[in-house]
């Protein structure tokens, strides 16, 4: 008989690849996803501390889950609490302290063990009363071993699917809780990563994305010497030689780390999208080295300039923080001038919130909400201005589409250009998965609609 499982995801594309990567452990125990906690015999939150208030946010989804719970039991059922991800690492037994009801917390490198801390809490639980007979798993240990060894093939695919190549950070940008919640930087050997992406290609992944903390500083083994390392740039030349792959993109990346090879590859392989997320943080020198980020506002454009070079066409993607501790006036004006300078297609803003234990929570000259919320307003009209001009300037134009999902209304489908762009149109939904040609009709703040042109 089936298990149901269900797991909430928030934050980042690490997270979202790790909470498929739990489905793929938990599948060969007879747990089967669904959408609901109503019907769940085990729930997983894996969280993220990146954004405010984080640890409130997943409190407050524990007590919803455990209202579920209560009920479960009453109709001789139960389901099983777990928290994962980097609130959970953070937080550890103090979620079990608060939450006593949750079976098991589990930071980012543990959440391999899920198949035995399941077995354990089991047999430390009485189902019939509801009640733990032991005390609630508590697993944020930073492994000596890869998880991504102990980790099974996954047996299904999406047609854009991540893949984990790099983890952990060792920039420490003091506002940043990543080097404390994912640990040092890891960097996958080559040969198991091509084995994954082959994988998936068999499995019907057509784009590959990527993944790491800090993606561009990837140093793997290489395939013909333990000796010798690749970065990121020479294995892309690698994973486009496999057939079938169509697309390929990666994020996130540090603008420091962005190396000689690596910007040529975006000139030489036409699989490599024409799209990248290179986050900034601030146009402030005085806010950069407060940041701890080991670039200036000039290094960053250099970097820029340096990629449209090799790809005119590159669009750009970026990271704000808005009101970081000591940010002046002239500040944040210097953030205005570099956006306006580079021109972004898209971007993320966001306003400063203190991260317990991180260096910049300390520091002085704190700015207010208020002050905040008037930045980031002005900063966000700036973003979404350029936004809708880099999408209307696809108007006209034919671009190549993968379609990887169904769209809102009867009949209507959806995907990405190679720019990012979420584009609707409609279309017969046997194209799904597939690749057309669509022509790009009207452009808004988010999205652009078109029709099809062509079909492979």
């Amino acid at each position: 008989m089936s298990k149901k499982l269900y797991i909430k995801t928030y934050g980042c594309q690490m997270n979202v690849y790790d909470s498929q990567r739990m489905v793929d452990l938990l599948s060969p125990l007879g747990y089967e996803v669904t959408e609901t906690p109503n019907d769940a015999d085990m729930a997983i939150l894996n969280t993220c501390h990146i954004r405010e208030k984080a640890e409130q946010k997943v409190f407050s989804d524990l007590g919803r889950l455990r209202a579920v719970k209560d009920e479960r039991i009453q109709n001789g059922a139960d389901m099983m609490i777990a928290v994962g991800g980097c609130v959970a690492q953070a937080e550890g037994a103090e979620i079990i302290k608060q939450a006593p009801y949750v079976s098991m917390v589990f930071g980012p490198q543990a959440y391999h063990k899920l198949p035995e801390m399941i077995a354990k809490t089991t047999r430390e639980y009485d189902v019939k009363s509801g009640k733990r007979t032991g005390i609630g798993i508590v697993n944020t240990d930073f492994p000596t071993e890869s998880k991504f060894d102990l980790l099974p093939q996954p047996t299904t695919s999406t047609v854009s699917s991540f893949l984990s190549v790099q983890e952990g950070c060792d920039n420490f940008c003091t506002f940043c809780v990543v080097p404390y919640t994912r640990g040092a930087e890891y960097s996958r050997p080559v040969v198991d990563i091509l084995k994954d992406a082959r994988h998936l290609v068999s499995l019907g992944t057509r784009e590959i994305t990527l993944l790491g903390q800090n993606v561009n500083a990837y140093h793997g083994v290489s395939p013909t010497s333990n000796d010798v390392e690749w970065g990121l740039g020479r294995f892309i030349y690698e994973l486009a030689e496999i057939d079938g792959l169509e697309r390929i993109r990666y994020t996130t990346s540090h603008p420091m780390d962005m190396d000689d090879l690596l910007i040529k590859a975006h000139g030489d392989v036409g699989k490599l999208m024409p799209f990248l997320h290179l986050p900034v943080q601030s146009g402030s020198n005085a806010i950069l080295q407060s940041m701890n980020r080991r670039h200036t506002s000039d290094q960053y454009i250099k970097v820029v300039e340096r990629l449209r070079i090799a790809r005119p066409d590159l669009a750009m993607s970026s990271d704000f923080i808005v009101g970081f501790p000591g940010e002046t006036v002239a500040d944040h004006k210097a953030t205005l001038g570099l956006v306006r300078e580079i021109g972004y297609a898209q971007a993320y803003s966001f306003k400063y919130s203190i991260r317990p234990g991180t260096p910049a929570g300390a520091m002085d000259l704190q700015v207010t909400e208020e002050v905040k919320s008037e930045r980031l307003a002005e900063l966000q009209t700036l973003l979404n201005e350029q936004q809708l001009q880099f999408n209307q300037t696809k108007i006209g134009l034919v671009q190549r589409v993968l379609v990887d999902r169904i769209g809102k209304r009867e009949g209507q489908l959806s995907g990405k250009t190679p720019f990012m762009q979420s584009i609707y149109f409609d279309g017969n939904q046997r194209l799904s998965g597939e690749m057309v040609d669509v022509m790009v009709e009207k452009a808004f703040a988010n999205s652009v609609t078109g029709s099809v042109v062509t079909v492979d």
